[in-house]
């Protein structure tokens, strides 16, 4: 139990961490600094660097999970569930008060060029992302909220596409006209592909 509790406090001081300096910026080293917690000790909850870092990005997950996810499952099923999904996400990292941005799209960009398992594992969370809003997407074809020849995947492409553009724009940008562009891309998106 008091092993579990340090586990979580630990990943709660990475994810800030992670936040600001990068998933390739945190190591056993950093984390025990700024936790007090000797490198030994850290050893014992995460076994290896790569695993530290898996565990920060399924943290940043879960963190999301809660912010975005949990609350959109309340909409009702269509249309109003993927627009309350997406204007969740879009800046949901300053609402769960993560000063760097969105852990896993920053990551999307660091680890490009990197074949580890922490890169694997940041794909496949990419992937599992996708899945989601393509069922999403789907259910709002199956209720006819969306067109029934809407192209999913493009959809979802030109989706993410939106949110990347904002997650650059209000962060390294500092454009304070993000989240509305961002929602008006969104809103033209779902036009297009109204049922005619």
């Amino acid at each position: 139990m008091k092993a579990n509790r340090t586990k979580e406090k630990l990943l709660q001081v990475g994810v800030s961490q992670a936040s600001v300096n990068g998933i390739s910026g945190i190591t056993i080293g950093s984390l025990a600094s700024e936790s007090g917690i000797s490198k030994s000790g850290l050893f014992a909850h995460f076994g290896s660097k790569e695993q530290l870092q898996i565990d920060l990005l399924n943290e940043s997950a879960l963190i999301g999970q809660r912010h975005v996810v949990e609350p959109a499952t309340q909409a009702a099923k269509g249309l109003p569930r993927l627009k309350k999904l997406v204007n969740l996400w879009f800046g949901w990292w300053q609402r769960a008060e993560l000063g760097g941005g969105c852990r896993v799209a920053a990551a999307l960009f660091e680890l490009d060029d990197i074949d580890n398992e922490v890169a694997v594992h940041a794909r496949a969370m990419e992937k599992q992302w996708q899945a989601l809003l393509s069922q999403l997407v789907y259910e709002a074809i199956e209720v006819k909220h969306l067109a029934a020849d809407t192209d999913i995947d493009q959809f979802v492409w030109e989706l993410c596409g939106i949110y990347l553009a904002h997650h650059v724009s209000s962060r390294f940008s500092r454009d304070k006209k993000a989240d509305a562009r961002a929602k008006r891309a969104f809103d033209a998106l779902v036009e297009r592909n109204r049922p005619a």
